[in-house]
């Protein structure tokens, strides 16, 4: 592995695994679901059961993990989501469970994954050298793109063979190999972040808010990305299975378009490892041009082979700018604080994605699906052009080391004009 350090490692072999049984447990969740009698309103219900407790807990998961260990933060996230797909598998081996049972599980899962992101990059920092955060974060980026391609296809098999109940058991223990992996690292049991400690609830929340405004770069980042959820990615991930159904010969047709976005990513993946650029913000708001490449495709109605291509780009682009302007964050934001911004961050960037997808259908009535996909479309260009002009974007460098303190306000305003 091209990062050194046994913590890293460790760790990394236990988060892995635990993606796989991630994104091997969704399709099965939603086989489950609908084997127990639900029917599509049901499934939604669960699915934004499992997404609203990540919104709801982000802020307060940056706190306790800035407040206190990251390590048993995280361990405590594994241990409630491991606890979560026990009892549902128990469930299902069980017979069929009311549509209630999925929802509340999903609820405890959500939960434990808002405490456990904001941790992530934060414990990233303290089990990484400092020179090597740019091939940490590609490393990653690497895992959850090939598990997201891997674990669909592994949990149709499995399906197939014995059921939804095994994937969802199997997610189960990697969850449990996670806790394992995160239990054998070396690093400290105390907070990073002591002097906090004993703070109020609003006060550390204040600080991490303070520490996410004075920097021009962070903010400009993160409303392109809540905008491109929102206006981008929702209307893609509802409208293309519909146009593919319609237009391109069905499910399978779908299928090939995600698949090639995963193995776009993990080709990024590959070429962000062992890069340095000196201006790495340009260069990820470079990458995100082209996001609205599958969506111009699927507005001109472009067979399945040109979709399919556009969404290797928009992977490959995803990829490197999530390396990028993650290791910037990692660099720029004092350790003390990096859980709180990174939840600032996350919430901003990902709590609008679901009004996209219940706006989209609507829309896409009201106007045409065409019409929204090349919004979308344009969208994605102009908001990366924008990005680029803001001063700060243009004049954040990679830093060999991360400072150990946090920069007073003012000079981060004087650092950034």
């Amino acid at each position: 592995m091209l990062v050194r350090g046994g913590d890293f490692r460790t760790f990394y072999a236990g988060y892995a695994t635990s993606l796989l049984g991630t994104a091997m447990s969704t399709p099965a969740a939603a086989f489950a679901v609908l084997g127990a009698g639900g029917n599509a309103t049901g499934l939604g219900w669960v699915m934004a059961a499992g997404i609203m407790p990540q919104v709801a807990v982000m802020l307060l998961g940056g706190v306790a993990a800035d407040r206190f260990s990251r390590r048993r933060v995280m361990l405590a996230a594994d241990a409630t989501r491991c606890a979560a797909q026990v009892a549902m598998a128990a469930a299902l081996f069980l017979g069929r469970p009311h549509i209630w049972l999925f929802v509340l599980l999903a609820v405890f899962r959500g939960t434990g994954e808002g405490f456990f992101r904001p941790a992530l990059s934060a414990l990233t920092v303290e089990i990484t050298p400092r020179n090597e955060l740019g091939d940490a974060n590609a490393l990653f980026g690497l895992a959850r793109s090939a598990t997201t391609i891997a674990g669909p296809a592994l949990a149709g098999l499995l399906i197939s063979v014995s059921g939804p109940a095994l994937v969802i058991a199997l997610d189960a223990m990697s969850y449990g190999v996670s806790a394992l992996a995160l239990g054998r690292l070396r690093v400290g049991g105390a907070a990073a972040s002591d002097p906090v400690s004993g703070r109020s609830l609003v006060r550390d929340l204040g600080e991490g808010w303070t520490e996410f405004r004075s920097r021009p770069w962070l903010v400009a980042t993160t409303v392109q990305f809540a905008f491109v959820n929102l206006v981008v990615w929702g209307p893609f991930l509802l409208l293309g299975p519909v146009l593919s159904v319609q237009r391109l010969g069905g499910a399978g047709a779908w299928g090939v378009i995600m698949a090639a976005f995963g193995a776009g990513a993990v080709g990024g993946g590959l070429i962000a490892l062992g890069r340095r650029p000196r201006r790495p913000l340009v260069w990820s708001t470079v990458a995100t041009l082209g996001y609205g490449l599958p969506c111009a495709l699927l507005a001109i109605q472009a067979p399945v082979a040109a979709v399919a291509a556009g969404a290797v780009a928009a992977g490959i682009g995803s990829a490197l700018s999530a390396a990028f302007a993650g290791t910037v964050l990692q660099q720029q934001v004092p350790a003390a604080a990096l859980a709180r911004v990174s939840s600032y961050q996350t919430l901003g960037s990902y709590s609008a994605g679901p009004i996209g997808l219940m706006a989209a259908g609507p829309l896409a009535l009201a106007v045409g699906p065409a019409a929204v996909l090349w919004s979308a479309a344009a969208w994605a260009t102009l908001s990366s052009m924008a990005v680029l002009a803001v001063p700060a974007v243009r004049a954040t460098e990679y830093a060999a080391r991360p400072s150990p303190h946090p920069p007073a306000v003012s000079s981060v305003h004087d650092r950034s004009r």
